[in-house]
């Protein structure tokens, strides 16, 4: 398997354009909560400082929806173009929807444009954001802020996963799919490509094991 074509970055979310957020996701619930988002936009300016993955980003942001597009689009040889994908999915600027293809993060870069000051007089707890999109063991809809999002599949993740152990695909789908008992339009595949997408879960050659925390 190429290193397009793996590793924690494969995730879904895209189409033609600018792609509207999938069925399922809420973009007006909760009151934000940005932390780290200087961080996360000096990571992500610092990823783009390198002329290749700037190159293959803007390929992505102009419609290529494959690698072999990216590389004709941003005059890269193909190698150079699938580390370089590689590297933006990795850290979230691009993602890749399976079908549909690669797409730039939207979400994530509209969520870094959001002004900072007011978010941060009326942060929610990590608990009331989950309460507002989990019910009785079941994922209603999914936000569609960054950070909210990735509270409420960090709790999926958690209650679903053990650190360090290998789960077949097949497992992973089962485990999902009872999440996703009458949720507004997420099903356990979109699920579990979000989980990858954000660094909830790792996938190689169609094994999964759960990102360990970082040590407090």
């Amino acid at each position: 398997m190429g290193a397009a074509g793996r590793g924690r970055g494969v995730n879904p979310r895209a189409s033609a354009g600018i792609r509207p957020y999938p069925p399922g996701v809420d973009t007006d619930n909760v009151p934000g909560d940005v932390p780290d988002a200087d961080e996360r936009s000096r990571q992500l300016i610092g990823l783009l400082v390198e002329e290749n993955r700037l190159r293959a980003f803007a390929a992505v942001a102009l419609g290529a929806r494959s690698t072999r597009q990216v590389a004709e689009t941003a005059g890269l040889p193909l190698k150079d173009t699938a580390l370089a994908l590689l590297r933006l999915r990795e850290q979230g600027a691009v993602t890749d929807g399976g079908e549909d293809g690669l797409a730039v993060a939207h979400d994530l870069l509209r969520e870094l444009a959001r002004p900072r000051g007011a978010e941060r007089s009326a942060r929610p707890a990590a608990g009331d954001v989950v309460a507002t999109f989990v019910r009785d063991g079941r994922l209603l809809r999914l936000p569609a802020q960054w950070t909210r999002k990735q509270q409420v599949l960090r709790h999926i993740a958690e209650r679903t996963f053990e650190p360090g152990v290998a789960y077949p695909e097949r497992v992973v789908n089962e485990r999902l799919r009872a999440w996703c008992e009458g949720s507004d339009g997420i099903d356990h595949v979109t699920l579990r490509r979000y989980l990858v997408d954000l660094h909830e879960l790792r996938r190689s050659e169609g094994v999964y094991e759960r990102v360990r925390p970082p040590a407090a």
